[in-house]
Parts: structure tokens; C-alpha cells; sequence
């Protein structure tokens, strides 16, 4: 989001002291009724109060967060009052090497809302990314990509296309935090049916007023597959957006394609807003892009938890392996490549820099081209309480060769260090990362591309043009590496 404001946290009773927390699990102030869809069986919930909720999430975190023993003993539940308000401050404070948070990612989501969004990628939108490509005054936010059948592209609109007004707020220039809050709640709208006008610049030239309604957009997480004849062979590219479950299928088309008739020598992955999600998917799709003959048998990711084992798993139970069947137990196709490039930036996160680091474990050639990750070695057990799902950090993950110190990010190869191109469409063999993806493999270099180092921190006033754009608002979800408990039924 452009920066704003917070607010300090309201004071309730209760909910002191660490308790385990099975003996206060699905104890709600406002239970559940009916048939919880994801199992097929009645909710848990029963009776109880906020107090019980939040000794809920003490006990879950004491039990289960990677760092339980860094989160601050002087916090008290009675100044907080929400359970989730309180599970936002029962975190590490510490940093990592460089200055930054070292855990950045402590996020809730309502149950229902995070089941629809992570099965079927169904949320309220207007179906468009906006990429902050300068987030302070005078701004820069454009439009990095639209879905298929969304409001965004009934209407017309492409990536590329500069915001310059919404409601009327200059989006570009005005200051002040009623205006700063009505366009990230524009551009992050909560309802379908919510409405906002906006004005864009293509080309140089501001467009007519547009009015974009929310509705419920279904991602579509694979897109633009097409096959690219260079001098050297014949190159695959995809744009990769999210491991949802509705992605495996896309993929194992995606991959199809590629092995039937198109014959590719290489990949061009593109990666570069894809924040993560589900590690099955991400295991699947680093074993179709290899062969059975190199990840027979090895690790995709073996998952560190904290040293009270909280989820009792044996050595075995930890270890993620390349995952050679779909969701369905039938045989994946595979590619057989010893390299992929990977086209990168900011966004590229969690589940997808386990498909980095963890093809790089097994020997193959990653290159990476855009800007640096955004460092993400850890992942969660989402858990339900109450019809809210906490996700805090519970295990880190470490490819074959015991690999997964990236807090920090991983790096494009060198001389690859290439700006998102908002000029150009995704795929378009001229948008400069791809471009420069084509020209590592003919020439080894990325010559075409910017080699001006990318800058992780945005509204750096020594450096404004040198900023990293990074998709503002995104859904926490979209930022991760999911692993669902084994079903106690």
C-alpha cells in the first residue's frame, strides 16, 4: 500500500498467560453453525468468549511459532481487543543481517474468505495488479497485469496504463492521509459491488474516466503459454502468478504443450509477481521441468521446525519430495531441462524461491533475470480458531543440499539486473526482461537489459528513480509457502 497511517491498539480484558491450546480450541465468541465445505463435517465451534480465543492464540504461538522464545514476555492480552490484534504483536522483533524485519510475514485471514481464495484464486477485485513503480510523490503506480474476464479487461485496460486519478484524488500528487486512504482503498476494494473511478495515462495521453466495479475475479494462474523460435532452438515462456490448486492443471498443459510438437530446448519461467502458495504445486512443477533421473529419490524441501517438534512429524514427515503425480496420482509429463531461467523481482516469493533453491540443490542451472527476491525461506501450517486462519511461522525450508539462508532475497545472475518493463505486454519478446532471458541464452549475456542495481527500499529520497516496483496492497496469502495438517480424521 502507499504509506500511511496505523492505529495503536484498542484495550479489552482477559486472555493473559499461556495455556495449551487444545484445552481452549474452537471456544468462540460467535460460533459456527453448519457444514464446514472444506471437510464436509460440523464446525467444532463451540461457546465461549474473546478471552478464550486469545489464550488460544498465546498457546498456538508459545507451541508452534518458529521463534516462540523471541516474542516479548511484557506484552499483556488485555491491550488488545481482538484475538487477532494480539496475534499481530506475538512476533520476533529481531532483524535480519541487513536491517530488515526478521519476520515480516505474521498475517490472519478469514476462513472462508482464504479457502475460495487459495482453491480457487476467488477474491473481490476488479481483476488488475497495480505495480507501485514509485510509491511516494509524484507517484508512478501502473497496471503490471489484468486476468482474463475480469472488469479490468472488459474495460479495456492493459498492463502499462499510469493511474492518475481516482474519485476524482490525484493519485500522482496529493498528500495528506485522507487521501493517501482513499486510494489504497480504491485500489484494494473489500465488497463486490464496490465502485471507483479512475483515470489513466497510456502513451503520454490521459484516457476517459473508467468505472470499475468489484466483482468476484477467478485468477487465472498460467498464462500467456507460447513457444519462441530463436536462432539456437526453441525457447518455452510462461507467466506463473500463483500456486493455487486451479494452477497444477494449467501447468501440466502448460508443460504438454511444450513436449508435444514444440520440442523446446529451453524455459523462460516468469515469475516476477508470483508471491507463492501451496509447496505441492511448487514441487511438482521443479520436477516437471527436470527429469525423473535427477530428482529420483532427492529432497525438494525439508522443513526446520522449532525444538518442541510441535507437530510431532519424524524426520521422514519433513522431507517434501519431488512430486511426481498430480493431485489425482497420475504421472506428470516432464521437460527434462538441466537450466530454466527464471524471470524475477520483489514479489517473486516463499514457494517460489523454493522452485529456485531447490532445482539449484539437485544440480540444475538457474539463472535468474529482474530484481532480487524477496527472501522468504519459511512457510505455515495455516490453522483455523474460530472462523479466522492464523498463519504464523513455523518451519524454515532447505533444499537437498541443506541450503535456505535467502532471508534476504536471492540475486539476479550477474549483469542480469533488468527494470520491469511497463512498455510492453508479459511475453512480448521485446519486454525487457524477457529480452534479456532470450539474449543470456544466445549470447550468455543480458546485454539488452539495464545492469543499474535494483533498490528493495522504496521512497528513497536519495535515489527515487532507483526504486523497485512491487504490487502494493497484494493479498498476504499471495506471499507464501503453504503445507495443510494431516486431516486427525
Amino acid at each position: 500500500l502507499i504509506p500511511g497511517t496505523t492505529t495503536p491498539p484498542a484495550s479489552s480484558g482477559g486472555g493473559d498467560g499461556i495455556v495449551a491450546s487444545a484445552t481452549v480450541a474452537g471456544m468462540c465468541a460467535s460460533p459456527r453453525s453448519g457444514i464446514n465445505p472444506e471437510t464436509g463435517r460440523a464446525y467444532p465451534d463451540t461457546s465461549g468468549t474473546l478471552d478464550n480465543e486469545k489464550s488460544w492464540v498465546r498457546g498456538w504461538i508459545d507451541e508452534t511459532y518458529l521463534w516462540y522464545g523471541e516474542v516479548p514476555t511484557t506484552l499483556k492480552a488485555a491491550d488488545y481487543a481482538t484475538p487477532v490484534a494480539w496475534f499481530n504483536v506475538l512476533k520476533t522483533p529481531l532483524t535480519t543481517s541487513s536491517g530488515r524485519a526478521k519476520d515480516r510475514f505474521h498475517f490472519t485471514y478469514n476462513t472462508e474468505v482464504y479457502r475460495q481464495l487459495s482453491q480457487g484464486g476467488v477474491s473481490a477485485g476488479y481483476g488488475m495488479e497495480t505495480a507501485a513503480v514509485r510509491s511516494s510523490p509524484p507517484r508512478d503506480i501502473r497496471i503490471a497485469l489484468v486476468e482474463p474476464s475480469s472488469p479490468a479487461n472488459t474495460a479495456g485496460l492493459k498492463r502499462g496504463a499510469k493511474i492518475l486519478t481516482i474519485d476524482g484524488v490525484d493519485v500522482v500528487n496529493s498528500t495528506g492521509t485522507a487521501n493517501v486512504n482513499a486510494i489504497n482503498g480504491a485500489l484494494s476494494p473489500k465488497a463486490v459491488g464496490e465502485s471507483h473511478t479512475f483515470t489513466f495515462e497510456v502513451g503520454g495521453v490521459a484516457q476517459s474516466p473508467v468505472q470499475l466495479t468489484a466483482a468476484n475475479v477467478t485468477s487465472t494462474p498460467v498464462q500467456n503459454v507460447q513457444v519462441i523460435d530463436t536462432g539456437s532452438g526453441r525457447v518455452g515462456y510462461l507467466l506463473f502468478n500463483d500456486h493455487i490448486t486451479t494452477s497444477e492443471a494449467q501447468l501440466i498443459d502448460a508443460v504438454n504443450t511444450f513436449k508435444q510438437g514444440a520440442g523446446i530446448q529451453d524455459l523462460v519461467l516468469d515469475m516476477r509477481y508470483n508471491g507463492g502458495g501451496q509447496l505441492l504445486i511448487a514441487s511438482r512443477l521443479a520436477y516437471m521441468i527436470s527429469s525423473p533421473g535427477v530428482t529420483s529419490g532427492k529432497t525438494f524441501e525439508q522443513l526446520a521446525f522449532n525444538d518442541k517438534n510441535p507437530f510431532h512429524l519424524t524426520v521422514a514427515q519433513t522431507l517434501t519430495p519431488f512430486v511426481g503425480t498430480s493431485r489425482t496420482g497420475q504421472a506428470l509429463p516432464t521437460l527434462g531441462l538441466s537450466r530454466v531461467t527464471v524471470l524475477t523481482g520483489p514479489d517473486t516469493c516463499s514457494a517460489s524461491e523454493s522452485v529456485i533453491n531447490s532445482l539449484r540443490g539437485v544440480g540444475v542451472t538457474v539463472n535468474l533475470v529482474g530484481g532480487t527476491t524477496c527472501g522468504k525461506p519459511y512457510g505455515f501450517y495455516p490453522q483455523d480458531n474460530c472462523g479466522t486462519t492464523y498463519f504464523a511461522i513455523q518451519f524454515k525450508g532447505v533444499n537437498q543440499q541443506g541450503y535456505g539462508d535467502y532471508s534476504d532475497g536471492f540475486a539476479p545472475t550477474a549483469g542480469c539486473t533488468v527494470a520491469d518493463d511497463f512498455n510492453h505486454q508479459l511475453g512480448d519478446k521485446a519486454e525487457a526482461r524477457l529480452a534479456a532471458a532470450l539474449a543470456l541464452r544466445s549470447t550468455s549475456s543480458c546485454s539488452v537489459g539495464s545492469t543499474k542495481a535494483a533498490v528493495q527500499g522504496l521512497d528513497k529520497a536519495t535515489e527515487p528513480a532507483a526504486e523497485q516496483p512491487y504490487l502494493p496492497g497484494r493479498s498476504p496469502l499471495r506471499e507464501n509457502r503453504l503445507i495443510d495438517l494431516p486431516d486427525p480424521a
